[in-house]
């Protein structure tokens, strides 16, 4: 499963998780899948977000320290669009 970070220690990136080692609650909204895993966002945070195309990608570089892909040598990035009204 993926979480998109608030911030804080780990900055404001999607994170990787084996399912189930990520406790979602009330204030996390499930907003799409990626590859079979759910991505997660809280409440507060998609509100700041949901005028914006999310696209996750991944780059070369140190990942996220509780993130699956930190042995990888890559990280997971969050590239947003603003969508425009028609």
């Amino acid at each position: 499963m993926f979480h998109q970070s608030g911030g804080c220690c780990d900055g404001s990136q999607p994170m990787c998780f084996e399912k189930g080692e990520f406790k979602t609650g009330d204030s996390d909204i499930c907003l799409g899948v990626i590859a079979d895993c759910e991505f997660y966002m809280s409440r507060d945070q998609y509100e700041y977000w949901k005028h914006c195309e999310l696209t996750i990608d991944i780059v070369e570089g140190r990942g996220s320290s509780f993130s699956l892909e930190i042995p990888l040598g890559v990280r997971f990035i969050t590239r947003s669009r603003i969508i425009q009204a028609l």
